[in-house]
């Protein structure tokens, strides 16, 4: 297995982080790092203006703990039915489309939340309100399916504290409910959590080569797709993401060989319950311009103008997406492409 992708040697904290268990066990697991009183987990000056030729830096070395004030819960109805108040934001790894370091500015290694009991307390009283799900849905016929780790990895954050084994313990006494986390970090400690399928384990993948140039500080596609059997043994559902899809020459063979490996390794009890997201890149210009500084090999596939459109986001931020009309003939080519390998996978949301 890769080493952990984190060195911390700073650990910026709230006020009342150390009013909370969690934050003293976190602290405790780090001595050796200097300690840097901050006022708010949003606002650290140096971490969102720093500069980006040096944006891996503060991934591997400098944590954040705050406290999370709000513990909404959004509607989605693509990835899961609800977003869940999220445990951590940010991340140790560095892909280069993250839509997360965009949204926090600069590297946004990982904050950690400490207040995990309002957390799970909220999610479970969300959870009772809603009762039994009577209408399936794309996302789950059965289950209400909360997305935990929106703006994170939680395989990582698992090597960080114990937030992540709580939530999953949460989900295991919720009889009309599930937790769900994409990841592209493999965390043997997560097989010891006792999910009893109630926690749906979403493994991102993509063709090695490209995950080898976008997918910076993330464990191998390789290690990634041999985890996936471990994993539903240990009693996740485990669903794949294949995301993002980067066009460039040769895709369609990349992705195939893929599908090839996945069918090859994957045993019948995984096949039988596998689903799959299908997302396609969409990029932004202001992490265009970081990356320029950090990255520039990545950005020669990320920013093609002659095949992306423009696309204004709801908080007013300039996105790249694929053109509309071939962007559409290419998913389905996409689609067509991996029910001809694996046609047991069922395709629970494309875009």
């Amino acid at each position: 297995m890769t080493t952990l992708p984190l060195d911390i040697a700073r650990i910026y904290l709230e006020p009342a982080v150390e009013e909370h268990a969690r934050g003293r066990e976190i602290l405790a697991r780090f001595p050796q790092a200097e300690r840097i009183p901050v006022a708010s987990h949003w606002r650290i000056p140096e971490l969102r203006d720093g500069d980006p030729g040096d944006y891996l830096a503060a991934k591997r070395q400098a944590l954040v703990l705050g406290v999370k004030k709000g513990l909404t819960f959004r509607p989605n109805g693509r990835s899961a039915d609800f977003i869940a108040p999220s445990s951590s934001n940010g991340c140790a790894m560095a892909c280069a489309y993250c839509y997360v370091a965009r949204r926090k500015g600069h590297a946004n290694p990982i904050s950690v939340f400490v207040n995990i009991e309002a957390i799970l307390a909220a999610t479970a009283r969300h959870a009772a309100r809603q009762g039994p799900k009577t209408v399936p849905n794309q996302v789950d016929p059965q289950s209400w399916v909360y997305d935990l780790g929106e703006n994170g990895d939680l395989s990582v954050d698992a090597a960080i504290s114990d937030n992540v084994r709580d939530l999953v313990s949460l989900f295991r006494t919720l009889p009309n409910a599930k937790g769900s986390f994409a990841t592209k970090w493999v965390n043997p400690d997560l097989l010891a959590y006792d999910p009893r399928g109630r926690t749906r384990i979403r493994m991102s993948l993509m063709p090695p080569a490209l995950a080898k140039l976008l997918d910076v500080r993330t464990s191998p596609v390789a290690e990634r797709i041999a985890a996936i059997p471990d994993l539903h043994s240990a009693g996740y559902e485990v669903h794949v993401n294949f995301s993002p899809v980067v066009l460039r020459e040769g895709w369609e063979a990349e992705w195939s060989a893929l599908f090839e490996e996945l069918d090859d390794i994957l045993p019948a009890a995984v096949k039988d319950q596998l689903a799959a997201e299908i997302i396609m890149l969409t990029h932004n210009k202001d992490l265009h311009e970081i990356n320029l500084a950090w990255h520039p090999k990545a950005e020669e596939l990320l920013w093609r103008l002659d095949i992306q459109e423009e696309k204004v986001s709801e908080s007013g931020g300039v996105n790249l997406r694929y053109r509309t009309g071939w962007k559409r003939r290419w998913l389905q080519r996409f689609k067509d492409l991996l029910a001809a390998r694996m046609p047991y996978c069922r395709v629970r949301y494309a875009f």
